[in-house]
């Protein structure tokens, strides 16, 4: 087990929040750029990065040694239009990224994941920046995380993890959208004891004991492939 020490640092403005953290699937687009297209161990940690971001449904910008946007994901734009802006190309994307940052004093490292965890239309983002990432050089990555869009485990892996049936796996993904079983059990025609057997069933399997408890485990769990 690697044991990571954190130190947060948090600076709050009238005008901004900023937190500084110290520690030590693909890509939808690609700029024909020559330095947009590097090879070797430093494009597989990057390639690393953005696919688990694209894996929980976070959006990620890929930006070069001038802050502009060469690669993104389908996600990004769906976050950045959700704000209003258009973002259908580069251009338009390094540029709705400046106006949502714009009032908070980030800057983009080289080598570095930045996280700008949006909390609603119009507000403020809150940025954190994480050092120690291995990029190619002069790109950094912004991971775009909107508290608005959940992301879900892929029910395979449910299935092979905890050996959960079709219809557990089913419960767990309404659990981890917030559902709440009585919900559920309405929405599927069935009894809320058939609903209450299955969720003890996916507490026993999962070693959870409360509902609250499971749904943190899935969001952990959405990370994977």
């Amino acid at each position: 087990m690697t044991l990571i020490e954190r130190r947060n640092e948090t600076v709050a403005v009238s005008q901004y929040i900023v937190l500084k953290d110290t520690r030590h699937a693909r890509p939808i687009h690609l700029s024909d750029r020559p330095d947009a297209r590097p090879g070797g161990p430093q494009r597989r940690s990057l390639e690393s990065i953005t696919g688990m971001l694209e894996r929980i449904g976070c959006g990620y910008l890929v930006l070069d040694r001038d802050r502009k946007v060469i690669e993104w994901n389908t996600a990004a734009q769906d976050t950045l239009e959700r704000q209003g802006e258009a973002a259908d190309t580069a251009v338009e994307l390094s540029a709705g990224l400046r106006r949502l940052v714009a009032n908070v004093p980030v800057h983009f490292q080289p080598g570095s994941l930045s996280w700008v965890v949006i909390r609603s239309r119009g507000d403020r983002p809150v940025i954190l920046n994480e050092a120690g990432v291995v990029t190619p050089d002069g790109t950094s990555i912004v991971a775009l995380l909107d508290r608005e869009n959940t992301s879900a485990a892929n029910p395979q892996t449910l299935q092979k993890m905890f050996g959960l049936t079709s219809a557990e796996t089913q419960l767990a993904l309404r659990l981890a959208q917030g559902d709440a079983p009585l919900e559920i059990a309405r929405s599927w025609h069935l009894s809320r004891t058939t609903i209450r057997s299955q969720l003890a069933s996916l507490f026993a399997k999962t070693e959870t004991r409360r509902q609250a408890e499971l749904v943190a485990l899935l969001g952990r769990i959405s990370v994977l492939p």
